[in-house]
């Protein structure tokens, strides 16, 4: 497209380069800069110390644990949300009767923010009101307390953050199985595959793009947008057994108040995102088929 005035594309795209410059470059770089200092409690006094506070990371026992932590609770997500959600789709993907209106739920659980939906969970599971504990202290007489167990929490914000991706995979999963051409599953069929060697053989192959897409953006989703559901549910406890490198990040730079360490944790955090990121286009990418 042609414009008659040179300077009319610049000042088209200026509002969005301003926003950007203001809240993700200038941000960005400020950040990386303070990384350096030891800053006071008000930022009114700075003090240069190099690569002190990227240090005193890798010696802090309770960052190495948040490591750890989110490295487990990105596993779970991943793993356990794309093949729950894969699995719905496949089944979604039946023509049964009415399956025209029950696809268009699936989504619906993404629609919600990771605060909503942390709040839902911890009100369902709730010791004390929650309807699920009640139910099988009733039944059972077993006790499902997660604010006092270690093992429960870190079950409890998986399963919710797992629960708030479900509908975005289900949509993407779905879309890709309709656009599989049908006659390639029908010869398969005439030629005695039978359904598991279908989806083994022709389905999955024929998806893995959308798969590994999926993968990407679940894996970011674990680590930059769960805050908002730690925040209300468990708060980085029993014990920091909840504590992701997110919500560790959030309790250094706006509780305790130390920026230059704070602002260590993320650039820590992008070059961990990164490198994971890295590793999954290297070697999982191998296995996407394109044709």
């Amino acid at each position: 497209m042609q414009f008659k005035n040179k300077w009319l594309p610049y000042i088209l795209l200026s509002p969005s380069l301003i926003i950007i410059l203001i809240f993700l470059i200038y941000p960005s770089i400020d950040t990386f800069r303070l990384a350096f200092y030891r800053v006071a409690p008000f930022g009114d006094r700075r003090i240069f110390i190099g690569f002190q506070n990227y240090l005193r990371l890798l010696q802090d026992p309770d960052y190495l644990n948040a490591i750890v932590i989110s490295i487990a609770f990105t596993a779970f997500v991943v793993i356990v949300g794309l093949t729950l959600s894969l699995a719905i789709a496949v089944l979604a993907n039946q023509r049964l009767p009415g399956f025209a209106i029950y696809r268009t739920f699936f989504i619906w659980p993404y629609a919600l923010s990771p605060a909503i939906a942390g709040i839902v969970w911890a009100f369902f599971f709730d010791p004390n009101v929650g309807p699920i504990p009640r139910l099988l202290a009733n039944q059972f007489g077993t006790s499902l307390n997660w604010r006092a167990d270690a093992t429960l929490a870190f079950f409890l914000i998986a399963t919710a953050a797992t629960w708030k991706q479900l509908g975005y995979n289900i949509v993407f999963f779905l879309a890709s199985l309709q656009s599989i051409p049908k006659e390639l599953l029908e010869a398969a069929a005439i030629d005695g595959a039978g359904p598991p060697v279908r989806f083994r053989r022709i389905v999955f192959p024929l998806i893995s793009p959308m798969t590994f897409f999926l993968v990407i953006t679940n894996t970011l989703f674990a680590f930059f947008e769960t805050f908002g559901l730690l925040h209300v549910t468990t708060q980085g406890g029993p014990g920091r057994a909840t504590e992701l490198l997110i919500y560790k990040l959030y309790r250094d730079g706006f509780e305790s108040l130390r920026s230059g360490y704070a602002s260590a944790q993320s650039i820590m955090l992008f070059i961990l995102v990164a490198l994971i990121t890295i590793l999954q286009f290297r070697y999982a990418q191998r296995r996407v088929f394109y044709q």
